[in-house]
């Protein structure tokens, strides 16, 4: 694809920025939606002129630095010094379990910190409320409002100097494929659904589905002649490992403060029945097929009614449609300049 926003976009910095990361681990090795997310957020900063570095902060399979997708990532193994790169950078960034620490380095160097917040779980606005924080990155407006709720209950907290939301951007022609014949779920343990793909494996023998191990947790893969068992994936290998492959989605996740994995299979027209929680709702919209992750006769209704032509291609259609309105540009341009303004 081009560029997800051009260098000569407006507001664009008069030179180039030093952003520094520190994260706890990074793809290829480590392929979860926050990573792929922080990812795809990083990638405009390299098109638009700007050295980013990835740190990590566990021990992983590389040794050495390495390049993904334009983005210096420098293993903990490299035994490289992580407090010079911050006396040089222009801006820290940092997600998860690294924010504390981060923001302890960023106040004591005196850079200004973005901090993105992946879910509403506690943890993350009482790390971000230690204060230090300039730019707050939410992932949709429930968790902007779930933040707001926060600091309205612990009015000592420090808020965020700024704050902006950024829906996980998926470029959609990296993903889009003509879909398969597997009803698939992407990361099989329990909160994901991996019992509800078994149960619905075992009650529909005469389907196809497909269980791709994630990044995370205990896996739930049963021994099925109907199952197929993929390996975790890298994500730049989704399209043609993955949605190539299926034909529906399935998303009874126990909580999701936004659902990437369903946007990528929205590019390709896949339907995704989906548990509702907040932020599946804001991400699939009527792209969505909503049922309660613990109603299996409602999943094996909806995954039977999808058989019929008339009914898939309807589903199909409204996929598209979301995907579309989903355009990560507007998000990505807003987040570029939002950096470059924390230098001026």
């Amino acid at each position: 694809m081009g560029r997800a926003v051009p260098a000569s976009a407006p507001g664009g910095t008069a030179r180039p920025l030093s952003v520094v990361a520190r994260v706890h681990l990074m793809p290829p090795q480590h392929n979860a939606g926050a990573e792929h997310m922080l990812v795809s957020m990083l990638r405009p900063l390299v098109e638009r002129g700007h050295d980013v570095q990835v740190w990590l902060s566990r021990y992983g399979k590389a040794s050495e630095p390495y390049d993904y997708r334009g983005i210096r990532v420098v293993p903990l193994e490299a035994r490289l010094d992580f407090p010079s790169a911050v006396r040089k950078a222009d801006v820290l960034l940092s997600h998860l379990e690294c924010v504390p620490s981060t923001s302890a380095l960023a106040r004591g160097f005196g850079r200004p910190m973005v901090t993105i917040c992946h879910n509403t779980h506690r943890p993350t606005f009482r790390d971000m409320a230690a204060g230090g924080t300039a730019l707050a990155v939410y992932n949709s407006r429930w968790m902007k409002a779930e933040a707001e709720l926060f600091f309205a209950e612990y009015p000592k907290a420090v808020r965020p100097a700024e704050s902006l939301i950024v829906r996980p951007p998926v470029f959609a022609d990296e993903y889009a494929t003509k879909p398969g014949k597997a009803i698939t779920l992407i990361n099989c343990n329990p909160e994901k659904g991996g019992h509800v793909l078994a149960a619905l494996a075992r009650r529909m023998p005469d389907q196809q589905f497909l269980a791709v191990k994630g990044a995370y947790g205990e896996q739930v893969l049963p021994d099925l002649p109907n199952v197929e068992i993929v390996e975790h994936v890298d994500g730049q290998q989704m399209r043609e490992q993955v949605y190539a492959h299926t034909r529906v989605l399935l998303m009874p996740s126990s909580y999701e403060s936004w659902g990437r994995a369903g946007v990528e299979a929205l590019a390709s027209g896949i339907p995704v029945v989906a548990h509702p929680t907040p932020g599946l709702c804001e991400s699939l919209g009527e792209g969505g097929l909503f049922v309660d992750r613990n109603d299996l006769d409602g999943y094996e209704v909806v995954l039977r009614k999808l058989l019929a032509p008339a009914e898939y291609r309807l589903a199909v259609k409204r996929a598209r449609a979301r995907s579309a309105e989903l355009d990560p540009a507007p998000d990505l341009a807003a987040w570029c300049e939002a950096v470059e303004a924390l230098t001026r």
